[in-house]
């Protein structure tokens, strides 16, 4: 699950924070103004950074940039796989519910090496649930599509709800993840780097409540 390298992204979107905020200001700018009607060169564009994402490009362009604006301000930052980890972290207990077993096991050993609590893995939302309710959680890191049918993205409704649990969608589809960021603290897309893993469980210790 580590060993892989991210998909490349456009200089616009992997520059950091500051070019990240700069591109969402240009095109909510440019959508205004014109109405969600873009130029066609500025479409073009949309549609190129849209498709790294394999978001839906055949639809009005307001709602595109809707969810990539979703994906690319929630996104965990593209961090090399031997890039050093975020230091000074407190421990948090996080719960993990990830459906591939090898990719659960992964994501636990690198959160408890990190120093972290976990309390799982599980792979269906009713164990993720019922361990919740027993268990104080700091945060959640939630696949979107689970194996018993059940969606990551119900779950993290019931864990904000009932237990203010946040959430961070770890997930290979970006569609779900973009139309439900507004649950999330962070977005981490699959493939994904352990370091991606801690920085953004290092930005929920920073804003912790």
């Amino acid at each position: 699950m580590f060993d892989r390298p991210p998909p490349s992204k456009p200089a616009a979107v992997d520059d950091g924070a500051a070019s990240v905020e700069r591109l969402c200001g240009l095109f909510d700018r440019r959508l205004a103004e014109t109405d969600g009607n873009l130029s066609s060169e500025d479409a073009r564009e949309l549609k190129a950074m849209a498709a790294i994402y394999d978001l839906n490009t055949d639809r009005p362009a307001a709602e595109v940039w809707r969810d990539l604006r979703a994906v690319i301000t929630r996104q965990a930052p593209q961090l090399a796989e031997n890039a050093a980890p975020p230091t000074e972290v407190e421990a948090l207990t996080l719960l993990v519910v990830e459906d591939d077993a090898d990719a659960a096991a992964a994501l636990t050993e690198l959160l408890t090496e990190a120093g972290h609590r976990v309390v799982g893995p599980f792979h269906s939302a009713a164990a993720a649930e019922a361990a919740a309710a027993l268990h104080p959680i700091d945060a959640a890191l939630l696949d979107i599509n689970l194996s018993d049918g059940t969606s990551g993205v119900e779950l993290a409704g019931v864990l904000t709800r009932r237990w203010d649990v946040r959430v961070i969608f770890v997930s290979g589809d970006v569609t779900a993840a973009a139309r439900h960021a507004d649950m999330a603290e962070a977005l981490v897309l699959k493939p994904y780097t352990g370091p991606q893993i801690l920085e953004a469980v290092a930005r929920l210790d920073v804003t912790r409540h």
